[in-house]
């Protein structure tokens, strides 16, 4: 039997961030030397990168970066998934989520087709995570990327675990007036996950579907043919008020909503984007 512990198996793990079973079967085959295995693990990994393509990654991190163009601010906002959280806090995985961003913010990127052409050192973004998957030990994935571009542009990361790096990612663009408040918006949207700035942003066709629904349910009630109209617009101001931005009760002064605290500033906010790791 190889000559090695607990404690090489769990520093195996840390190191590489390799599955329990993968790590003893390296260390078997390396007669208990940590180096080689690691050599070990970094090559069965690399070739076994087609293998971990069912498997599902739900963990990870969001990670975010800002910075200064012409005319204002630029953000680039990654969602990058591991399959476990162990992977998700490992050193390697963190790095890997820094390269990328940094890569995907320099090509201007703004979706994750285009991010995964990205060129990062010799090679491309996809091409890097792919070999670092096989490092890692799991299936790493570029779930999202967003950009937004404004004046200002404000970020705000939550850790829904101490543990773990940050698992909601916010940007806000606005303009300087507005950037007073940005943040406390940032945090507002990433608690109240809005969907639309505006209600001008929601498809006609989003519009159309929540209309017919609550035409459907109030005759389902049994309400008067004369008061669809009134009843059907209020249920339709209840979808806006909870999906659209400006339209939401503020979540640090639910008396007010959202739309007002920008107003007040003179300013205006101008795109937002939110990840949450998973949904």
């Amino acid at each position: 039997m190889a000559n090695y512990t607990v404690a090489d198996i769990q520093a195996l793990r840390e190191r590489t961030g390799a599955g329990m079973l993968d790590v003893k079967k390296a260390l078997d085959e390396a007669d208990g030397n940590i180096d080689a295995a690691v050599d070990i693990l970094r090559v069965k990994g690399l070739k076994g990168v087609a293998k971990r393509e069912g498997r599902s990654a739900s963990e990870g991190l969001v990670i975010a970066s800002i910075a200064d163009v012409d005319g204002g601010q630029v953000g680039t906002l990654v969602e990058i998934n591991s399959e476990t959280d162990f992977v998700a806090k490992n050193e390697k995985f963190i790095a890997l989520a820094n390269d990328v961003l940094a890569a995907v913010a320099a090509a201007g990127a703004a979706d994750a087709e285009a991010a995964l052409e990205a060129p990062l050192g010799d090679t491309t973004v996809g091409a890097y995570i792919d070999a670092q998957a096989g490092t890692l030990g799991e299936k790493i994935v570029l779930r999202r990327v967003a950009r937004v571009e404004a004046p200002v542009v404000t970020e705000y990361l939550h850790r829904t675990n101490k543990d773990l790096p940050a698992q909601v990612g916010v940007l806000v663009g606005s303009d300087a007036k507005a950037g007073e408040v940005a943040r406390d918006i940032a945090m507002h949207i990433a608690a109240y996950s809005p969907l639309y700035l505006v209600r001008e942003d929601v498809p006609e066709e989003t519009v159309a579907n929540e209309r017919r629904v609550a035409e459907e349910t109030a005759k389902g009630e049994g309400k008067p043919e004369a008061a669809l109209p009134k009843i059907v617009e209020g249920r339709l101001n209840g979808f806006f008020k909870e999906n659209t931005l400006v339209d939401q009760a503020f979540a640090k002064d639910p008396k007010t909503t959202v739309g007002k605290v920008i107003e007040a500033t003179g300013g205006e906010v101008t795109a937002f984007a939110r990840f949450r790791v998973g949904a």
